[in-house]
């Protein structure tokens, strides 16, 4: 049966920590979005506070959902151990690099941060669980290096910010 409360509990903290695997949901005057995300990229900062470390893309719908006072939704599910589903609903907030609390969070994910576009910080106020005995047991080989290693190499020619830059605003997407 599904229960909905207000903050992340300590269960709750450790499942998220052992994921593998998310999505992303944003959504404010335009399509849908919903995203699959990897890597190390969350940080719990407290019972009402996730913050999501953001590599460059081909697009910036999240960001542009945040702008425009969208709503976010992060699902965690279980593949392994005991079925469980766990949304978290939220509002965001765009961390750019020239944000004072830039620095803190880059040091709390230990990355180069000529290879991150920004952070997503949200701010929790509900979250769900519900059964997932639906959800398939899968087993985690790896992950893909591929897109760290193309915003390394993007950093370390220089032409990152630029292809950030050309991005930043996702005034190519519908609904803007």
């Amino acid at each position: 049966m599904a229960k909905q409360y207000e903050k992340l509990t300590q269960n709750d903290q450790e499942f998220i920590k052992k994921q593998k695997l998310f999505y992303l949901a944003s959504s404010s005057n335009a399509e849908v979005n919903l995203s699959p995300k990897g890597y190390d990229s969350i940080r719990i900062l407290s019972a009402s506070q996730v913050l999501f470390l953001d590599f460059p893309g081909s697009g910036n719908r999240t960001a542009r959902d945040i702008t425009n006072d969208g709503e976010i939704t992060l699902l965690f599910n279980a593949f392994e151990g005991d079925a469980l589903i766990l949304r978290l609903f939220c509002k965001g907030e765009v961390i750019t690099p020239n944000d004072d609390r830039f620095p803190d969070f880059i040091e709390r994910f230990g990355v180069n941060s000529k290879s991150i576009r920004q952070f997503f910080l949200f701010d929790i106020y509900a979250v769900e669980t519900s059964c997932g005995e639906a959800i398939p047991f899968m087993e985690f080989k790896a992950e893909r290096k591929s897109l760290k290693n193309w915003a390394k190499s993007m950093a370390d020619e220089g032409v990152l910010q630029a292809y950030i830059d050309e991005h930043k605003t996702p005034s190519n997407l519908k609904g803007l």
